[in-house]
C-alpha cells in the first residue's frame, strides 16, 4: 500500500476541505443561515455549492462502502481506551498508525501491544466484514497477544481465532470464513494464502510483531507481497524494539512491509522518560548439567585436534580451548591470509582440466 493511501472517511474529509477551502463546515453554515433572516445572494450560492459537494461525497462513500466493507457512520470517529492511564506518546502513535503504514520502534515494556490493540479495534469497527490479522514469529507470542488485545480493547473472544500449523486445513478455512480477528504465525498465513483459505481481499489490517525479521524472503515479506497482489486496501502496523542493526537492514524492513511512516522512541525520549522505571540487573550464572558437560567434553576433544596443529605452526596461541571464541579464530585466519608467516609454504594448486 502506497504512502498516500488513507481511510475512506479521511479521504472524504480531505476532498471536502480542498473543495470548500476557507468556508465553514456544512452543518455550521446551515445553522448560521437558519439564525439569520436575511442572507446575501452570494452566501446562498456558496451554501448551495457546499451542500452539493457534501451530497456528492456522501453518495460516493456509500457506493464504495459495500465494496470495501466500510461503515461510514463508524468511520466518523476513532476510539481510544480510557481504562488505562493516558500516555501521550501512545495516543500520538495510535493516531498516526490509523492513517499511515507505520513502523513503531519502542523499547520493550512501553506498550507496543497496546497501540496494536487500539488500531485493530478501530479497523474492527470501521470494516464490519473485514479481517484483522496479528502475526507473531512464535506460537507462545501468538497466544500471549490474544490475551493482551482482549484485555485492552475488549474485542469479543468469539470473534477471535488462533491459527496454528496443528489446526486442520479445513478447520482453518472455516475459521477464516466465520471469524474476524486472527492471531497466527507468518508461516501459517503464507500457507493459507497459497491455498486460498485466507480471503486476502477482505484483510483490512495487518499487525506484525518483531518486524525486524522482515528481511530477505522471510515469511513476513511473503505475506505482504501476496496481500498486495490481491488488494491495496489494508493497513500495516509493524512493531519492533530494535528495527535493524544498520541502515540497510532498516530500509529492507521499510520496503518489504510498505512502511510510509516511522514512530521512533528511546528510553531518553522526553515523552517516554516519565514512564521508564529504574531497573536493577542481577547476573546469575547457572552451571551446565551433567549431560551438557559430557557433550562439551566431547566437543572440545574434536576441536583440540585442529587447534593443536594450528598452535604447533604458531598460527594460534596455545590457550584454554574453553576460552576460544569464533571471533578470535576468524581474526587469526584473516591475519594469516594478509601476511602468511615465512616458515609456512602456501601451496597454490592450478585447476586440472579434463579433456
Amino acid at each position: 500500500m502506497s504512502a498516500h493511501q488513507r481511510t475512506l472517511f479521511q479521504s472524504w474529509g480531505r476532498r471536502d476541505q480542498s473543495k470548500t477551502s476557507a468556508k465553514p463546515g456544512v452543518n455550521t453554515r446551515h445553522e448560521e443561515t437558519e439564525q439569520t433572516e436575511t442572507a446575501a445572494p452570494d452566501e446562498d450560492e456558496d451554501d448551495d455549492d457546499v451542500m452539493l459537494v457534501a451530497v456528492y461525497e456522501a453518495e460516493r462513500s456509500l457506493q464504495a462502502a459495500p465494496e470495501l466493507g466500510f461503515d461510514p457512520s463508524a468511520g466518523r470517529v476513532w476510539i481510544y481506551p480510557i481504562n488505562y492511564p493516558l500516555r501521550e506518546y501512545q495516543l500520538r502513535i495510535s493516531e498516526a498508525a490509523l492513517l499511515q503504514n507505520t513502523l513503531v520502534c519502542l523499547p520493550t515494556g512501553l506498550g507496543k501491544t497496546f497501540i496494536a490493540s487500539v488500531l485493530m479495534y478501530n479497523f474492527y469497527r470501521w470494516f464490519p466484514s473485514g479481517k484483522i490479522v496479528f502475526m507473531a514469529p512464535t506460537k507462545p507470542l501468538v497466544a500471549q497477544q490474544i490475551q493482551a488485545c482482549h484485555g485492552v480493547m475488549g474485542i469479543p473472544q468469539e470473534h477471535m481465532a488462533e491459527l496454528t500449523g496443528s489446526t486442520a486445513a479445513q478447520q482453518r478455512r472455516e475459521l477464516w470464513r466465520s471469524k474476524r480477528v486472527f492471531f497466527l504465525t507468518p508461516q501459517v498465513m503464507v500457507n493459507d494464502l497459497s491455498r486460498n483459505s485466507c480471503p486476502a481481499a477482505h484483510v483490512r489490517c495487518v499487525v506484525i510483531d518483531e518486524a525486524h525479521k522482515a528481511t530477505g524472503n522471510h515469511a513476513y515479506c511473503q505475506v505482504i507481497r501476496e496481500l498486495s497482489n490481491q488488494t491495496q486496501q489494508f493497513r500495516v502496523l509493524a512493531l519492533s524494539a530494535t528495527p535493524g542493526g544498520d541502515v540497510k537492514a532498516v530500509q529492507q524492513v521499510i520496503s518489504n512491509l510498505l512502511i510510509s511512516h516511522i514512530e521512533l522512541r528511546s528510553e531518553d525520549s522526553p515523552d517516554v522518560q516519565t514512564h521508564v522505571h529504574q531497573r536493577s540487573l542481577e547476573k546469575i550464572v547457572v552451571p551446565p548439567g551433567e549431560t551438557l558437560a559430557q557433550y562439551q567434553t566431547r566437543y572440545l576433544q574434536v576441536l583440540e585436534k585442529f587447534t593443536s596443529r594450528l598452535a604447533q605452526m604458531r598460527l594460534l596461541n596455545q590457550r584454554d580451548l574453553r576460552s576460544f571464541t569464533k571471533y578470535q579464530i576468524i581474526l587469526a585466519r584473516e591475519q594469516f591470509r594478509r601476511n602468511p608467516p615465512p616458515h609456512i609454504q602456501v601451496q597454490l594448486h592450478s585447476p586440472v582440466c579434463c579433456k
